[in-house]
């Protein structure tokens, strides 16, 4: 995999590839975002000058990586938001079909409305589960003051996580598909424990409906 990423790994143009795949990601949750960050933080172990003690030119920078990868959460999260937020009546509709999208929007109405947006950070782990948080929010017309902060510690925490899990698999177990393989398992480990936990039902909601729409 490293070989055949090469030549973007080794180019700037892999921040701005790994910037659209994790913006884009939000409507299309089946790109391999999380893949190709850890690709490229692998990549980055291999060059980070472990046994010279010096850092090519031609790696990736993890600062970067992580700069990039939580920039691009956040803003497609807030287009999400946006977009929602404007849908009005129809996204409502698209959502009191769905009896997932209708809980999700409840528990997070009710987590943002104590100030334990918590829950916006685990979703970000989830499959499709920042889709969700995200369109939930903006189609309850959530104040962007009580989404934005957590949307940011969601980004933050899962490019750390998902670099973190690529730069030191890659400086453990080597520049090889083993360790990419062993990482992606990692944040698709982590994908399944968040999933598990935004579909347990919360004791407090016992029904309880989302808070007013601001206006």
């Amino acid at each position: 995999m490293l070989e055949s990423l090469g030549s973007l790994t080794g180019s700037p143009w892999i921040y701005a590839a790994v910037a659209l795949s994790v913006l884009f990601d939000v409507f299309l949750p089946v790109l391999p975002s999380g893949v190709l960050v850890i690709t490229a933080a692998t990549a980055a172990a291999a060059g980070s000058g472990a046994t010279t003690g010096e850092v090519p030119h031609n790696v990736p920078d993890i600062l970067f990586l992580i700069l990039s990868a939580a920039t691009a959460s956040v803003l497609g999260d807030l287009v999400a938001y946006g977009l929602a937020w404007q849908g009005g009546e129809r996204m409502a509709r698209t959502i009191a079909r769905s009896r997932r999208l209708t809980a999700a929007q409840e528990r997070l109405g009710s987590a943002l409305s104590r100030g334990g947006g918590i829950l916006v950070v685990i979703a970000r782990f989830a499959p499709a589960g920042r889709s969700v948080v995200s369109l939930g929010a903006g189609a309850a017309h959530r104040r962007v003051r009580e989404f934005l902060p957590w949307s940011a510690l969601a980004g933050v925490a899962w490019a750390g996580y998902s670099v973190g899990l690529g730069y030191f698999g890659g400086q453990w177990l080597g520049a090889t598909w083993v360790a990419t393989g062993v990482s992606v398992l990692a944040l698709f480990a982590a994908g399944a424990g968040a999933a598990f936990v935004m579909r347990r039902p919360s004791p407090e909601m016992g029904g309880a409906a989302m808070g007013e729409p601001v206006v």
